[in-house]
């Protein structure tokens, strides 16, 4: 099986289960999104490469993605790679494309500890000048909390572009580097050096 659907509340915070997925194949987890066509066209740029060791590739709320941008990245499931594998989240399998769901093994996540989302502080957060965010970030000490702070702003993003309440070039903006973040700090990089260097990568994109 190359494909896995991870579903249940709350399950993109849940980290276990896709860590534990990741030691069994023996690979390596790269978060990638997935929410229009021009990100398939990235994610398909990226695995053409010849990948030489096992690759998980995650992508978060795979129901929040576009019909288009599911059924073109559809093919990658109906011919998987040598060495790459798909983890895709969702709260229920019924609001992820049946033809997704077939080529995918199901994986419930059930009676994980779901942090509390702030919508309004990352919100908040995005607004503040380059001198606040990084006095904001600087509080945070603890690995646990950057990543769920990290986490967070990935799902502010995520909610606003699916609620239309932000531009896609924006939360491109966004999205990127806060990924690039969390995978690093996940991979025992420097707390406050990873924080401040998304902050500075985001400091001019205005919500």
């Amino acid at each position: 099986m190359h494909a896995y659907l991870f579903i249940g509340q709350g399950v993109e915070k849940d980290q276990v289960s896709i860590t534990g997925l990741a030691k069994k194949l023996h690979a390596r987890v790269v978060e990638f999104p997935l929410l229009k066509i021009g990100d398939v066209r990235n994610l398909n740029d990226l695995i053409r490469l010849s990948f030489k060791e096992p690759t998980l590739i995650v992508c978060q709320n795979i129901h929040q993605a576009g019909e288009e941008a599911l059924n073109a990245f559809l093919k990658n499931l109906e011919e998987p790679q040598e060495n790459i594998y798909f983890a895709l989240t969702a709260p229920s399998a019924r609001k992820v494309l049946p033809t997704i769901v077939s080529r995918c093994q199901i994986i419930k996540v059930v009676n994980r500890q779901v942090s509390t989302f702030d919508g309004q502080e990352i919100e908040g957060f995005l607004k503040m000048s380059l001198g606040q965010k990084l006095s904001y970030i600087d509080k945070i000490k603890d690995r646990v909390k950057a990543i769920e702070f990290t986490e967070n702003m990935v799902s502010f993003v995520h909610r606003s572009l699916h609620e239309n309440r932000l531009k896609y070039s924006i939360g491109e903006g966004y999205i990127r580097p806060a990924l690039k973040t969390l995978s690093r700090l996940k991979a025992n990089g420097n707390v406050n050096l990873q924080l401040s260097n998304l902050v500075i990568q985001i400091s001019n994109i205005e919500v």
